[in-house]
């Protein structure tokens, strides 16, 4: 009944094996600009209008300067980043970019602040979703708004662990109309008012002037940055495509950069558009609406009950998309995560993908992150703002600093490395000065809570990264089984007489992960603690896919043939010693289902078998180890004990 319920909601299980799948389950560029570009899209429902407000009654002339600004960072950070797909065909978020070029260090610190960041991507889209659609609600109805904001959570939530591609797809629609309707008004009010932008211009002339007069060069030069900076909001999202290059159809470089192409074109267009739509009509802050609504109204006045119409879709399809952007938030985290557990800086239980193909734990970890946070702060969007956009820059700048040391160490191999190198150097300028703008402006309004959290998870990563590599090191004393077993399971060195099969002895099946000290000690205390009780052995080794190996069909291919060359010399190995050995190479998400699928078989072939497996044995156990190391064996042990068949646990003690 479980599992009928799991497939109902979640989907059932796909086969990694099936050639096709992983080009059925990517993107082409279309469909990417969707899932990936509409964080950066959205920012325009909230960046610009920061910005304007932030140059306050008298000045709002001054928001040509911040939305051309504004539109031609967007291009810089979007064609650095396109120069980041091309040096990581992979996928290269800030935290492999950071790790990389410049230090496993500095990436973690990189992966922390783009985890916090997509967490709270996550948070307020849903948030300004939430606010904008009650907005069209009764006052009577506003209590709901933070259940309705966890019940959408949630529902993503489901979505996401069924499969990038099943979640993108119902969202399309959504999508198309918000760039339908925005293209729509930002052309009409543009059209309607090129014959007075001759006096525009000289209204703007006279303005800056004036400003000129009452601040100075330098007064309104800040007037600009800071506004130009409080909107920075706008650029994030950009980083997506790079960090979710793996789910993108191939050829991934081009179909990355295609993307790009679509998320900066609209963006800065969006951009530009709406705060040259602000200044023509002279758009203010009314209480309970934002400028996009105000502006939006101000356009279609004259339009009738069509006009009327026009102003709900557009405002509801900036809500919608709002949802949408939230996506962005758990498709990077995860992916972020996954790739930071594959490097030991978080349990490496993230890296797994379930039976769907998804990192799972990783969508639930985000999923659950947000919804805490959405609870705490009510959702309220005010406070969210504050901590949102601080992340996104230290990620930025980091990547940005990573590209311009690469391009400058391979100046002499590289033909355009000047002007690569100066590209991503403008974008590093611009982004370190965001950064610190940023800061500055937003610590003392709440931005420090960010800079806590995100250090208290560069914290917990320190420690267990140091915990893994303390493990590893009080594990290297088992590399000396391997270099002595090592010597007689070379290629060639099979016995003269191949030991034959008894199926009525004993069997002993041991399950291993490669090989490794910790299989060669599990093998060595079955035969010291049972001697010659067992005549034959069968070596169980199943090639787990996970976030770190998983592209397609191929790939499957070339782990299949990586776990069978090592479990085969276990196979030579006990050949040998004079007994008869077999091997069963599996590949899958789980072990355990794998080799819970072939039990029944082998308990028919061998009815005298007995299932061995190895389990690290810590000299003081905690929660840390408890969370940190799977427990694999002893799941197995219990799933086994189902079908009546012994298994025994073999401590290794560390």
């Amino acid at each position: 009944m479980f599992k009928k319920i799991k497939d109902a909601i979640i989907g059932k299980a796909l086969r990694p094996q099936d050639q096709d799948l992983a080009h059925n389950m990517s993107l082409i560029a279309f469909f990417a600009w969707v899932g990936l570009g509409a964080d950066g899209l959205s920012s325009s429902c909230y960046g610009p209008e920061e910005a304007y407000l932030a140059l306050g009654a008298g000045h709002t002339h001054l928001s040509i300067f911040v939305a051309i600004a504004t539109a031609l960072t967007v291009f810089v950070i979007s064609a650095s980043y396109s120069q980041i797909i091309e040096l990581f065909p992979n996928g290269g978020g800030g935290y492999l970019v950071a790790s990389r070029l410049l230090s496993p260090n500095v990436g973690m610190v990189s992966g922390c602040a783009l985890l916090i960041d997509y967490l709270l991507t996550i948070a307020i889209s849903l948030a300004s979703g939430t606010d904008a659609l009650f907005s069209f609600i009764p006052v009577e109805y506003q209590g709901f708004k933070l259940s309705f904001c966890v019940g959408s959570l949630l529902l993503l939530m489901i979505l996401n662990m069924r499969g990038v591609k099943e979640t993108i797809m119902p969202l399309v629609p959504v999508f198309l109309v918000f760039i339908v309707t925005h293209l729509i008004m930002i052309v009409y009010a543009i059209y309607m008012h090129i014959n007075n932008f001759p006096s525009l211009v000289t209204t703007t002339q006279t303005e800056i002037h004036q400003t000129y007069h009452q601040l100075g060069v330098w007064g309104m030069l800040f007037l600009i940055l800071r506004a130009y900076s409080l909107g920075a909001g706008t650029f994030t999202g950009i980083e997506a495509v790079s960090n979710g290059l793996p789910i993108l159809r191939e050829p991934r470089v081009k179909t990355g950069k295609r993307t790009m192409v679509y998320m900066s074109v609209s963006l800065a267009f969006t951009v530009l558009g709406l705060m040259l739509a602000y200044l023509i009509y002279d758009v203010g802050a009314q209480p309970g609406k934002t400028l996009n609504a105000v502006l939006f109204e101000t356009v279609s006045n004259q339009w009738g009950a069509g006009g009327h119409a026009f102003v709900y879709l557009s405002l509801l399809s900036e809500a919608f998309i709002l949802f949408v952007a939230a996506q962005s938030g758990f498709l990077g985290g995860p992916r972020v995560l996954a790739n930071m557990a594959i490097d030991r800086w978080f349990p490496t239980k993230f890296a797994a993908l379930s039976d769907r193909l998804v990192t799972q734990k990783g969508v639930l970890l985000m999923g659950i992150a947000a919804l805490v946070t959405i609870v705490a702060t009510n959702a309220s969007v005010k406070y969210l703002v504050v901590l949102y956009s601080i992340n996104v820059f230290i990620t930025f700048s980091l990547s940005q600093l990573g590209m311009v040391k690469h391009w400058w160490a391979v100046r002499a191999e590289v033909k355009d490395w000047l002007k690569r190198f100066l590209i991503n150097g403008v974008s590093l300028v611009l982004t370190t000065f965001i950064l610190i703008a940023v800061v500055i402006l937003k610590f003392h309004e709440g931005g420090w809570v960010t800079m806590v959290v995100t250090g208290s998870l560069i914290a917990l990563a320190v420690v267990i990264k140091r915990h893994y590599l303390q493990t590893a090191k009080q594990l290297r004393r088992l590399n000396n089984l391997v270099q002595a077993a090592y010597v007689s399971t070379q290629d060639g060195d099979q016995p003269a007489v191949k030991p034959q099969l008894d199926p009525n002895s004993k069997t002993a099946v041991l399950v291993v992960n490669g090989f490794n000290g910790l299989g060669l000690h599990t093998l060595f205390n079955v035969v010291r603690l049972f001697g010659k009780e067992f005549k034959n052995f069968v070596f169980i080794q199943v090639g787990v896919i996970d976030a770190g190996n998983y592209k397609g069909g191929d790939d499957v291919k070339n782990l299949h043939l990586k776990v069978n060359t090592d479990i085969e010399r276990y196979v030579r190995f006990m050949n040998e010693q004079g007994c008869f050995a077999e091997s069963l190479t599996l590949t899958g998400t789980d072990v355990i289902d794998e080799v819970e699928k072939i039990s029944p078989s082998l308990l028919q072939r061998f009815p005298g078998v007995v299932f061995f497996g190895g389990q690290v044995v810590f000299e003081k156990e905690t929660l840390l180890t408890r969370w940190l190391h799977n427990y694999t064996v002893f799941s197995l042990q219990r799933r086994l004990y189902n079908y009546g068949i012994p298994f025994m646990v073999m401590p290794i003690r560390v």
